[in-house]
């Protein structure tokens, strides 16, 4: 056990964890590295070049035997854990700092400390890590490792001689690091007497071996073909399988405390696994279980719909299998007038939305809608009653609302002095109010803003990126609910309501966004043989109209001469025609239109 450490690499988007963590495997000699980012194993991460998921692997290292002075030279197992940067995938990194006792501060030589490092750092002080310093990107022209020591001295208060200098493209500096690793990083406490403790705090899908756990060994030794106990489910099983996450799972006879492993015993429902429970054994239970991680809030919500109906259930058990992987996805069933039956997800964020689309089309094949993504609302009828609610169809009728409130957060934005002036005109325009700014180093600044949630959750973060040339970086974290004066907005198409389009907006920019709505689905819904009527409405009051034409056949045109009664008569048949198809006629929404609302500038 004293040769034992876990840590975990934390840092902000593109600072090179992953890189890094390439470089490490690499010199340890536990992989032969053929192409980059080796733990990104899915197809997204390696087309999108960022990590979605936490990737535990295990290291063997040689510490101090080449010089043999130390005394505590030796082979050493140290168990890293690659986390995502973004910060739609925090709780990924919230789940990864609880199965370590030490962490990889990465912060890039060119851009210096962002919002997201110093978000993940605070995450990691609050379980009580040790955090090693460490500046990537160092071989690059237009690196400034003199400033970026200063920034992190500031933010940790370490020494200077701390700090390692390294890049995870030539491999300088990685021996440090992993000495550092072994020097400064506590080995796991626990008592290897002592009933079995083990957190659980990943899961993954096989589709041969059932469902396989990760988890971290906090007290006893569980052994290959020992009964088992899950602590919150109260399920038994045997385990089948117990081993170490190499590249590849490499079965063990048994795991000790301090270990990182999985665990296979042929489970085969997704709901007998969570992430956060604890393994103990059947004969000789612990009293308590650990502390596993907090809930997870989601805060984006929207609808997913399968194209064919009769695809409902493929879909909930595909979302179950992708819940196992993805902890912090959340469903419930819910129907809907247009599209039928579904499912109500509650995601972290747009990108969060956006990966999980991808995943079920391309792991599951799966063709679903998704709607407008909204956010969580508490309403307050006049009797005194409250109640949550997600989606616009959900609010009680607009005579018994005394108020609603929204969700605000509390944003952190670290952009350079060129670009405050956009920045807080953007800001500004998403209803935010400026709480202060503050000089971070140099010529860098640090925003904060309270924003309603409901505006950021739809474009804010590309608008920032853009009017920023990417330089500004953007955290937050769920303040508070305040009363505003929402109002629902409607989409009809020829008089009948569309709720997936339905949208809760801000009073101001309730017509103007009704407007821009209407047009933009004038250019996408392809012509019918009838006029389209598409109108946005509060309540009883149309707002915004557009129409488009009907397609018209020239009935005319055989007709040469003659009396105009002729044309009159076939023009009224064709009339009477149109009237008739109108009423049988439905409009198809396409799926670009959903997608375009959110789109819109």
């Amino acid at each position: 056990m004293n040769h034992i450490r876990n840590f975990c690499i934390i840092a902000h988007i593109d600072h090179g964890k992953s890189t890094l963590a390439d470089r490490l495997l690499e010199f340890t000699k536990t992989i032969q590295v053929t192409e980059g980012q080796m733990l990104d194993d899915m197809d997204l991460e390696r087309e999108r070049g960022i990590t979605i998921k936490s990737h535990a692997i295990q290291m063997e290292y040689d510490y101090g035997t080449a010089d043999n002075t130390r005394a505590e030279a030796g082979k050493y197992i140290l168990n890293l854990i690659d986390t995502p940067g973004h910060v739609d995938f925090s709780y990924e990194v919230s789940r990864s700092i609880a199965a370590c006792e030490g962490a990889l501060l990465v912060v890039d030589a060119t851009q210096g400390v962002q919002a997201q490092t110093i978000s993940n750092l605070y995450m990691a002080i609050d379980n009580d890590l040790e955090i090693i310093p460490v500046i990537n990107k160092i071989d690059m022209p237009s690196a400034m490792p003199d400033e970026v020591e200063d920034e992190i001295v500031e933010l940790l208060g370490c020494k200077r001689e701390e700090i390692i200098r390294a890049s995870g493209k030539t491999g300088e500096g990685v021996q440090q690091i992993l000495d550092a690793v072994v020097e400064r990083i506590p080995h796991p406490e626990g008592d290897e007497t002592a009933p079995l403790q083990a957190l659980i705090f990943d899961s993954v899908f096989n589709s041969f071996r059932g469902i396989i756990a990760y988890f971290k060994v906090l007290n006893g030794t569980i052994r290959q073909g020992d009964k088992v106990k899950f602590f919150n489910t109260g399920m038994e099983y045997v385990a089948d399988e117990v081993g170490v996450l190499k590249m590849d799972m490499v079965p063990r006879k048994e795991l000790r405390t301090g270990d990182v492993g999985y665990i296979i015993s042929g489970i085969k429902d997704s709901k007998e696994v969570k992430v956060g429970d604890t393994i103990t054994h059947v004969q000789r239970p612990c009293d308590t279980a650990i502390e596993g991680f907090q809930e997870v809030k989601p805060m984006v919500f929207a609808g997913v719909y399968p194209i064919d109906p009769t695809d409902y259930e493929n879909l909930r058990a595909s979302l179950e299998k992708l819940q196992l992987n993805d902890a912090s996805l959340t469903f419930t069933p819910e129907s809907s007038v247009a599209l039928g039956f579904g499912f109500r997800c509650g995601f972290l964020g747009l990108l969060h939305m956006e990966i999980v689309q991808e995943r079920l089309d391309r792991e599951f094949n799966m063709d679903v809608i998704t709607t407008v993504p909204n956010v969580s609302y508490m309403c307050y009828d006049k009797q005194g009653g409250e109640k949550e609610v997600h989606n616009p169809s959900g609010l009680p009728d607009q005579t018994l609302i005394d108020h609603i409130e929204e969700p605000y957060i509390k944003a952190s934005i670290i952009t350079t002095t060129d670009f405050i002036g956009p920045i807080m005109t953007l800001c500004l325009d998403k209803r935010g109010e400026l709480i202060d700014q503050q000089f971070v180093s140099g010529n860098r600044v640090e925003i904060h803003f309270y924003l309603p949630l409901g505006e950021i959750v739809i474009d804010f973060y590309d608008k920032l990126k853009s009017i920023s040339k990417g330089y500004a970086s953007f955290d937050y974290y769920i303040d508070s609910f305040r009363p505003s004066k929402l109002v629902k907005l409607d989409i009809l198409l020829n008089g009948e309501p569309v709720d997936a389009l339905s949208t809760l907006t801000h009073q101001d920019n309730a017509v103007t966004f009704g407007r821009r709505m209407c047009e933009k689905l004038k250019e996408l819904i392809p012509r019918q043989q009838f006029d389209i009527a598409i109108q946005a409405a509060i309540g009883a009051k149309i707002i915004a109209r557009e129409t488009i034409k009907q397609v018209r056949k020239d009935v005319t045109a055989k007709c040469y001469g003659g009396d105009v009664s002729r044309k009159r008569k076939l023009l009224e048949k064709q009339k009477r025609g149109k009237k008739r198809m109108k009423q049988i006629g439905n409009v198809e929404v396409p799926q670009k239109a959903f997608l375009a609302v959110l789109k819109l500038d």
